[in-house]
């Protein structure tokens, strides 16, 4: 069913570039719905080089209350926030921004929270796992976070060493170590790199070493079941897809998005 629109409609948008992938609007526009709340989520394309000032645009349409953001623009997000929470500080970067009653901007970044509460819904507790997260972007960087937070050992890897490395020394004080794209030793592999949304992408990690038993998880939406995970399947490993990591996502993100607000 479609949302009922009216001057009085309030807009979240999602931005991105790609953005065609992401399940954000009609995900979120449902919780909003479901909550009673009169808002939509739009999605907007935007290239990185105008991300700065469309960013300022936003900032100033009153109606505008919430912006998700998706990749590439998690770090760059976070200078145009007022307020970052703990954890969005530690990472440098956010995937939701909010619009406080004051008028500043408040940031936060949920999708590693979202992916450890996707993986217990599938049964899978992430205390003392060996995990592996393969690319420390924005969402990466954040799972990496919180599974280490939730007891997981970690290890990362990302192609850009230096960008790998940084992250470990800014997350000093957790037990998150240097990896490979080897997915040997690790009984949880997580995909946060963008592989496997376009055809012909390559796996981001060897899918001959996972082992029957792991479980591989993959932040990609579109297609559900990727190519990694597919492989990952037929090793025997559990998978958890990225539509099973956005359904706690979307009331995760509301939560966030209408704090404070009536």
């Amino acid at each position: 069913m479609l949302p009922s629109l009216s001057g009085a409609t309030r807009i979240h948008l999602i931005v991105g570039d790609p953005v065609a992938q992401t399940k954000s609007p009609a995900g979120l526009t449902r919780e909003f719905s479901a909550r009673g709340v009169d808002a939509v989520c739009i999605p907007m394309q935007v290239a990185p080089a105008d991300i700065d000032a469309f960013m300022a645009a936003a900032r100033r349409v009153q109606n505008i209350d919430g912006i998700v953001v998706t990749v590439p623009h998690k770090l760059a997000a976070t200078r145009h926030c007022d307020l970052l929470s703990e954890r969005s500080r530690a990472l440098a970067a956010v995937n939701a921004m909010r619009r406080e009653p004051d008028g500043r901007w408040s940031g936060d970044m949920t999708d590693g929270v979202a992916l450890v509460a996707a993986l217990r819904a599938a049964g899978v507790a992430p205390e003392d796992r060996r995990a592996l997260v393969v690319g420390v972007g924005g969402a990466g960087s954040a799972v990496a976070l919180a599974l280490a937070e939730a007891g997981a050992r970690v290890a990362v890897h990302d192609i850009d060493a230096a960008r790998r490395d940084e992250l470990v020394r800014r997350l000093a004080g957790w037990s998150i170590a240097v990896g490979s794209a080897d997915p040997a030793g690790h009984d949880l592999v997580v995909n946060a790199t963008p592989l496997g949304m376009a055809a012909g992408d390559p796996l981001p990690v060897d899918a001959a070493k996972i082992a029957p038993g792991a479980v591989v998880a993959d932040l990609v939406t579109k297609p559900a079941v990727t190519p990694l995970l597919a492989a990952a399947r037929e090793r025997g490993a559990q998978i958890v897809t990225g539509e099973d990591m956005f359904t706690p996502q979307a009331g995760i993100l509301a939560d966030f998005l209408l704090a404070g607000r009536a």
